[in-house]
C-alpha cells in the first residue's frame, strides 16, 4: 500500500530540526566507545557522564568524579574476589600485593590506553589541547566506566567487563611477583577455562624415609599432564604444575618422569 505526504506533514518534515554535525559526531564517539568496551548501554547519558572530565564542565558534580568513586570500589571488590578464589594458597599479604598492582593507577591507565578510551574523553579546551593526557585522567575514566556499566546493567555486566580487562594483568602480575609459583598459574588457568581446581596425584615414591622422593602428576578436568619427581611433595607438585603450564603453552616440558632430582 502506497502512502503520500499531506501538506501538513510535508511542512512538519521541512521545519523539523535535523541533527547537527556535532550531535552526529558525538553519537559516533559513543558508539565507538561502546564497541571498545564490548558493552551496549541502555542509557547513553550514563556513558556520556562517565566520559566527562571535570575540566569539561562548569560544576564538578557534573563530571565523572562521583562515578570514579563508585567504580574504584567495584573494581577493588571484583579483583579481591577473583584473587581469593584463584589463589587459595596465598596469604593476605600476597593477595594484597597482587591486588595493589592490578588496581593501581598505572594499570588502569594502561587498560584505558589499550582500549583507546582517550579518544572518547570529554575534556576542557586546555586539557584537550595537551597531546599527553595525564595517567590519572585515563585511570579515572576506566573506573567511571565500570560504575556506568554497573548502574546501567547491574553487577554481572560490570564484573564481566572487569574480568575481561584484568585477568591477563592478574596472571602477568603473579608471574612477575611470584614467577616460580607454577601451581598458582595452573590454578588460575583451571579456574578461568574449566571452573575447576587442579588435582595433584601421588603416583610413586622412592628412597628411605629420611631421603624420599615423590612422583606427582597434575590433573585439570580430565587431562593428566606429564608427572614430575621432587625431593618433597611440595617440590614435586610445583614441577608437575610447571609441566602442565609448559604443555598448555606448547613448550617442551622441563621435568620428565625420569628426570634427575639434582
Amino acid at each position: 500500500m502506497s502512502t503520500r505526504s499531506t501538506p501538513e506533514l510535508e511542512e512538519a518534515v521541512s521545519t523539523s530540526p535535523s541533527p547537527s554535525t556535532e550531535d552526529c559526531s558525538r553519537r559516533a564517539d559513543l558508539d565507538g566507545c561502546q564497541a571498545a568496551l564490548g558493552y551496549s548501554f541502555n542509557d547513553l547519558d550514563l556513558l556520556e557522564a562517565a566520559l566527562t572530565h571535570a575540566s569539561g564542565v562548569v560544576h564538578r558534580l557534573s563530571s565523572n568524579e562521583r562515578m570514579e568513586f563508585l567504580g574504584d570500589a567495584i573494581l577493588g571488590a571484583v579483583v579481591c574476589e577473583r584473587l581469593f578464589h584463584l589463589y587459595p594458597e596465598y596469604s593476605e599479604g600476597e593477595l594484597t600485593k597482587v591486588k595493589s598492582v592490578v588496581v593501581s593507577r598505572e594499570t588502569c591507565a594502561l587498560l584505558s590506553e589499550e582500549m583507546g578510551l582517550d579518544q572518547f574523553l570529554i575534556l576542557g579546551k586546555g586539557m584537550a589541547s595537551d597531546p599527553q593526557i595525564p595517567k590519572s585522567v585515563l585511570a579515572a575514566v576506566l573506573e567511571s566506566l565500570i560504575a556506568a556499566i554497573y548502574l546501567d546493567g547491574g553487577g554481572e555486566p560490570a564484573k564481566d567487563f572487569i574480568l575481561r580487562c584484568v585477568d591477563d594483568k592478574i596472571e602477568a602480575t603473579v608471574n612477575s611477583e611470584f614467577g616460580g609459583n607454577f601451581k598458582s598459574l595452573l590454578q588460575q588457568h583451571a579456574q578461568r577455562e574449566h571452573g575447576v581446581t587442579p588435582v595433584y596425584e601421588l603416583l610413586d615414591e622412592k628412597g628411605p624415609d629420611h631421603a624420599k622422593c615423590f612422583q606427582i602428576a597434575a590433573h585439570v578436568s580430565k587431562q593428566q599432564y606429564v608427572p614430575a619427581w621432587g625431593k618433597s611433595k611440595k617440590e614435586a607438585e610445583q614441577r608437575a604444575a610447571q609441566n602442565a603450564i609448559c604443555d598448555l603453552r606448547g613448550e617442551e616440558v622441563p621435568h620428565t618422569s625420569e628426570a634427575s632430582l639434582d
